[in-house]
């Protein structure tokens, strides 16, 4: 990560962090890089439904078109959609305008190379040199910019190839979070087939996520049981993420949705190399329900970057996040709501259970997390100390397999997360205090903070 890029683009509160200025510098660095072989660079934009998404675009049209690019506006569209819409339209980048689950106040600006994948780190740091740097750019006339008609056609054309039937008899309550998906998701679930009850679908550009969506569930789980829904799917702000609710209002998190997906695909033997990508923060309760289905799970730092990365390397085609952010690399190559969805709803479609039957197929292991503090200095010195090192051996070859020590420095405060999962949560909370202590003992602080 960089000074400006985060895990996912350029972001924070608009008119401060994030500032049409910068957008506008991001337009030019990003389209003098990505588009450094193009006669006219290629450059799709869309956005979620945020008040701030339009001078956003304007400004980083306005950037592109400065070095005579070629700027195409899809309007409000999901992220992942852009992701589709540049790969079709062999653009050389696909750009999106959101802050995903974050308040209205917040904005983003992410970038798609032409393929459709997330810039690597190198390609971000060009960019952002340019810009800290004041490195000097090439000016161009001839830029051009237009609407693309019907864009979403694009989209929703392609999650249809990824469909197997119909959904008739099935119902459901949808929650679009107020934003991105808002406008093309209830009639594509019904043009299946499915009864669609939806809610959070009248975004105003400063309720987007607010009291609804993945990130707020409560509203969905009430809707669904009321409305004697056999299931519930939440996206957030910008559609590239999607959780679920059972038919008794239960949440069903990204783990459970992976557990269902890959034991799908082990059962169809379309899941390659019989693994699943996860980051290193999914329940145990994943990796042992995957395992009795002889499946395997390999982990990867938090961020769905980094699942990717590990996807394309190691030749898997299932990985995600317990937020939801799921990749389905056969069809798309970022998360994408609204296929998560479609699978989940196919899958429960097929199987004779009902939802909760289904999600309960995976346990969940309690979580014992403890901060231990430590000079920010130090953070990384567990790392190194033996006597720490020996602890974590010892209470991982405890658990043998049924429960594990997860320990990470913060990134943004003096403090060493001690994460222990098992089946004991009494067991758990003095394993994790002990070893929190320990941390504290070896590397010279005060105490653990439980949360």
């Amino acid at each position: 990560m960089g000074i400006l890029f985060g895990t996912d683009g350029v972001r924070g509160v608009y008119g401060k962090e994030l500032t049409t200025n910068l957008a506008f510098k991001l337009g030019q660095a990003g389209a003098s890089v990505l588009g450094a072989n193009s006669h006219q660079p290629k450059f799709i934009i869309g956005m979620d439904t945020r008040i701030s998404g339009k001078a956003l675009e304007m400004s980083l049209t306005q950037g592109i078109l400065s070095v005579g690019g070629e700027v195409i506006l899809v309007g409000v569209l999901p992220t992942p959609a852009i992701a589709v819409i540049a790969r079709e339209l062999k653009a050389d980048a696909g750009i999106v305008i959101s802050a995903s689950h974050n308040p209205y106040e917040f904005n983003g600006i992410k970038f798609f190379n032409g393929q459709g994948f997330k810039l690597s780190d190198a390609i971000e740091d060009q960019i952002e040199s340019i810009i800290l740097e004041n490195k000097e750019i090439i000016l161009k006339d001839g830029g051009t910019t237009r609407n693309l008609d019907k864009p979403e056609d694009y989209y929703l054309n392609h999650i249809r190839k990824a469909s197997t039937g119909t959904l008739l008899g099935m119902k459901m309550v949808l929650d679009c979070a107020n934003g991105a998906s808002f406008a093309i998701a209830p009639d594509f679930f019904r043009g299946l087939g499915a009864e669609v009850v939806v809610i959070g679908n009248d975004p105003n550009g400063k309720n987007i996520n607010c009291g609804c969506g993945s990130t707020h569930l409560k509203p969905l789980q009430e809707r669904v049981v009321q409305e004697g829904a056999q299931i519930g799917i939440a996206f957030d702000g910008d559609a590239d993420r999607c959780l679920g609710v059972d038919n008794a209002g239960n949440i069903i998190d990204g783990d459970k949705i992976m557990n269902l997906i890959g034991r799908k695909m082990k059962a169809m033997g379309t899941l390659k190399k019989d693994t699943v990508v996860v980051t290193v923060m999914s329940n145990i309760g994943l990796d042992v329900a995957l395992n009795s289905n002889g499946c395997k799970t390999i982990k990867t730092d938090v961020g769905d970057r980094y699942v990717l990365e590990a996807m394309v390397a190691g030749g898997y085609n299932l990985g995600g996040e317990q937020s939801g952010h799921l990749i389905l690399l056969d069809y798309n190559t970022t998360g994408d709501g609204m296929l998560t969805a479609l699978m989940l709803l196919e899958l429960l479609r097929d199987e004779e259970q009902d939802a909760q039957t289904l999600s309960n197929l995976m346990t969940v292991f309690p979580q014992i997390l403890v901060n231990a503090r430590v000079d920010n200095l130090k953070k990384l010195d567990y790392l190194k100390d033996d006597i720490i090192q020996k602890r974590i051996e010892e209470v991982e070859v405890h658990f043998q397999g049924q429960g594990r020590a997860l320990i990470r420095p913060s990134g943004t405060e003096p403090l060493v997360r001690v994460m222990i999962e098992g089946q004991n949560q009494e067991e758990l909370l003095l394993i994790a205090n002990g070893l929190a202590a320990l941390i504290e003992q070896r590397l010279g602080t005060e105490q653990a903070l439980t949360q």
